[in-house]
């Protein structure tokens, strides 16, 4: 996938967070919906420096990645669980 792709993909993901989060009367909706990809991302970092301590290693590729933009704390707890069971 061009990196213009990847680029589109993911501004289209934060407009439809925001567009959830203003839906939800939110006070913020632009803000709760980059937190809540951020979030993901920082959870995958998190998860991919204490590899070395913990053993659980998830490989960072763009579908980790967008797995982890696009689902959050969610979606970055599911990869850890599919890694357990594959």
């Amino acid at each position: 996938m061009p990196l213009w792709g990847i680029a589109v993909l993911l501004f289209s993901v934060f407009l439809t967070f925001a567009f959830l989060h203003f839906a939800a009367k939110n006070r913020r909706p632009f803000k709760r919906a980059l937190l809540s990809m951020a979030s993901g991302a920082l959870t995958l970092l998190a998860v991919d420096l204490c590899a070395g301590f913990t053993g659980v290693y998830l490989p960072v590729s763009l579908l980790t990645l967008l797995t982890s933009f696009i689902g959050g704390v969610p979606g970055v707890t599911l990869l850890l669980f599919l890694n357990l069971i594959i």
